[in-house]
């Protein structure tokens, strides 16, 4: 849990300040919006070096090191320097992407009778903890300015203060380190990489998420326009996309039971993935209800991203295979979720209004429905035998 509030928390507050930020910076608008967007790109770039690193390291160590690296970044982009903003952040989206991968290994491994349950529990403190991140940035600049902090930029105050995150995650983390996995795995997480790349159904649930994360960062970032366009005032489309953010977090909480609930997950991905289609054709058929729409697809962006984990364990053979799936599937997710916003923008701009982009993301929620049944069935995706290597991969086995 306390890996998992790292995995949102750092980049959460960059919102918030980004008018702080850019005024003391001088960052112009495209600088501005690349340090929203940059995090993605880095994410897709090292969610592939993670299942390496954990390959030649073992998952304990490769966790360490991706707290690590999240500390040093945190640390770096507070010193109040346009070069070290942007490389801190670069850092922090390395060590992020490598942890995102391997988690869903660890629980994998450690709660295999338990994987649905667990993963929504760390999904909710992700979202429960970029939450409360985001609330109080603002409200600790002004704290920073009443108490003339000079240590740091007034507007970094807040993001100093952050690094007691991974500080403690990586000292509650040290009695993990003895655990670390036998080198003898190394051959079968390589193995498990290249019978991912051959698999019609960890493709399927590499698109599940992927065209998942695509919609998602869509409407992160193109919501407010979209009902602003519609005839909302900016406050409101403030609100409406504040409902959306928040309404992600819900599924954490009740993922838990449902998790359990279904055995087979397939009805329960339908439905999921159902809403968010049923939520983008009201907001483009009845954009009055905005309100309404943010709250019901933030719902299900959320529950579909939960069970999307879920299935890096349910339809694995063991933590390897987990991990190369993560890997494989947050690359290009995080790919796509990068480029999608842009691709989305030149849309609109180029037809003068939101009904062809939405219309393609009603398109793509549609694909989704249909890709669900094929990748939240319960059958593992390969059939190796797991018995000797959860004796090993277990210490405590």
């Amino acid at each position: 849990m306390a890996i998992a509030l790292n995995l949102r928390a750092p980049l959460a507050a960059i919102g918030p300040l980004l008018g702080f930020i850019q005024s003391d910076l001088g960052l112009t608008a495209t600088q501005a919006g690349l340090l929203t967007t940059f995090p993605l790109i880095t994410f897709a770039i090292f969610s592939p070096v993670a299942t390496a690193l954990a390959l030649k390291y073992g998952l304990e160590v490769s966790l360490k090191v991706a707290l690590a690296f999240i500390l040093a970044g945190t640390v770096l982009r507070t010193t109040g320097s346009q070069t070290a903003l942007f490389t801190g952040t670069l850092i922090i989206g390395a060590g992020i992407a490598i942890a995102n991968v391997l988690l869903p290994s660890i629980v994998k491994r450690d709660f295999p009778h338990k994987y649905g349950e667990m993963t929504s529990l760390y999904a909710l403190v992700m979202g429960a903890g970029s939450f409360i991140i985001a609330c109080i940035a603002v409200p600790l600049v002004d704290v920073a300015k009443e108490n003339a902090v000079t240590v740091v930029p007034q507007w970094a105050f807040p993001l100093a203060l952050m690094a007691v995150i991974p500080l403690a995650a990586m000292l509650l983390w040290l009695p993990q380190l003895k655990n670390r996995n036998a080198a003898a795995q190394n051959q079968n997480g390589r193995t498990s990489k290249r019978k991912l790349l051959r698999s019609p159904a960890a493709w399927l649930i590499t698109l599940y998420l992927a065209i998942n994360s695509l919609i998602t960062y869509v409407m992160f970032s193109w919501l407010p326009t979209i009902v602003v366009d519609a005839g909302f005032t900016p406050e409101q489309a403030g609100y409406v996309h504040g409902a959306m953010q928040l309404a992600t977090a819900v599924p954490g909480i009740v993922m838990i039971p449902l998790m359990s609930r279904f055995q087979d997950k397939r009805p329960l991905a339908f439905c999921l993935c159902s809403l968010n289609l049923i939520s983008l054709l009201g907001l483009m058929l009845l954009p009055s209800f905005a309100f309404f729409w943010a709250l019901t697809f933030g719902f299900g962006i959320g529950a579909v991203f939960i069970l999307g984990l879920s299935l890096f364990g349910i339809r694995t053979a063991h933590p390897q295979e987990a991990a190369a799936l993560s890997g494989l599937s947050q690359f290009i997710g995080y790919l796509l979720a990068a480029v999608g916003p842009t691709l989305i923008g030149l849309l609109y701009q180029s037809s003068g209004s939101w009904t062809l982009p939405l219309s393609v993301c009603c398109g793509l929620a549609a694909l989704l429905c249909a890709i669900s049944l094929g990748a939240a069935r319960s059958t593992p995706i390969s059939k190796v035998p797991v018995e000797a290597q959860d004796i090993q991969l277990n210490p405590a086995t």
